[in-house]
């Protein structure tokens, strides 16, 4: 059924484009033929008045008379030969100019609710499965009668599964505040190296499949918002583990250079395409589609972590990993002493 609908959606598409280049190119084909039909009726007009002129005006007995009215006649001919250059070339213009940016604008848009309908499907994934764990972790707790250890898996998955729920929410909301410049960063000196530390603890609890392996120096200091660069950090370690395999090391690094604080998150996945690279922190944008794409997410998670970094003045990229994989790289200004 989702395949079916994908390929109506496709066929949807590729009409609405036929029919506006056909509308395009029969509007300048319009365009033109207004064109050569104002030429040729000026060139009717002005062999009219010429034809006029010879049975009222004598070139022989009035030739000073005679050549004037013809110059006034070849002028106006110019003339509107020149005002209707002038208007077809202004109209052509125009007709490019807003058919490139309508042929923009649509495109935008219907990637735009592609993005949104692969967002909302990925949120409904997203919440129903760990809402799903809860509900079956609650069953359980109250039909069964579970010795202390069980018990404590239970609530430890539990517990997992809200902080998955929290996590998720936070990144919807924080991305609307966003959008609506409605969030205020509370702007005071965190320690980067803890803060990172801390992450990758919360992270290795989360993902025992994977090992985190942290090279950070001690001490970094950064003038910043604590709860959103710790979100941002959370994203790049949760996208590292997400897209590496099971057993896979990421690790995690923190250095000073000059008057910056680098962090580094590498992992051992398939890594990204050049061609993937800077459409990746776009809003709800994910590789491949919400059918075919294994991996849990919303699109979000990134485009925040830009956001954020660009909020503090730093800068984010991501670079291949050799053999294989990704490291996203951050720059952050040093908190001055």
């Amino acid at each position: 059924m989702k395949r079916q609908k994908a390929v109506f959606k496709q066929k949807s598409t590729r009409f609405i484009t036929y029919f506006y280049f056909f509308l395009l190119i029969y509007t300048l084909a319009a365009l033109i033929w207004w064109g050569i039909s104002l030429m040729h009726q000026s060139d009717i007009i002005t062999e009219s008045q010429e034809q006029y002129l010879r049975l009222t005006v004598d070139s022989l007995q009035y030739p000073q008379r005679f050549n004037q009215e013809m110059e006034r006649i070849a002028h106006e001919e110019r003339m509107r030969e020149f005002k209707y250059w002038g208007e077809g070339i202004t109209f052509l213009v125009v007709i490019l100019i807003g058919a490139a940016y309508v042929y923009r604008a649509t495109r935008r848009q219907i990637l735009l609710s592609r993005q949104q309908n692969n967002f909302m499907m990925a949120v409904t994934h997203e919440l129903k499965s760990p809402i799903a764990a809860l509900q079956l972790n609650l069953e359980t707790l109250l039909k069964r009668k579970l010795d202390t250890d069980k018990q404590q898996k239970l609530l430890e998955s539990m517990l997992g599964e809200t902080n998955r729920l929290n996590h998720l929410c936070n990144n919807m909301l924080l991305a609307s505040q966003f959008e609506s410049r409605q969030y205020q960063m509370v702007r005071e000196k965190v320690n980067l190296s803890q803060l990172l530390m801390q992450c990758i603890a919360e992270q290795q609890r989360r993902a025992p499949s994977h090992q985190i392996v942290a090279h950070v120096e001690p001490d970094v200091w950064v003038n910043g918002d604590m709860l959103t660069l710790s979100l941002a950090i959370n994203n790049l370690i949760e996208n590292a583990i997400k897209y590496s395999p099971r057993g896979s090391t990421v690790e995690l690094g923190l250095r000073r250079e000059q008057n910056l604080a680098l962090v580094s998150v590498a992992d051992e996945g398939m890594g990204i395409p050049d061609a993937e690279k800077t459409k990746i922190f776009q809003r709800f944008y994910r590789i491949g589609n919400e059918n075919t794409r294994k991996t849990k997410g919303t699109g979000l998670g990134l485009y925040l972590t830009q956001k954020i970094i660009h909020e503090h003045q730093g800068i984010i990229r991501v670079l291949d990993r050799k053999p294989h994989g990704s490291i996203f790289e951050i720059a952050l200004p040093l908190a001055r002493e």
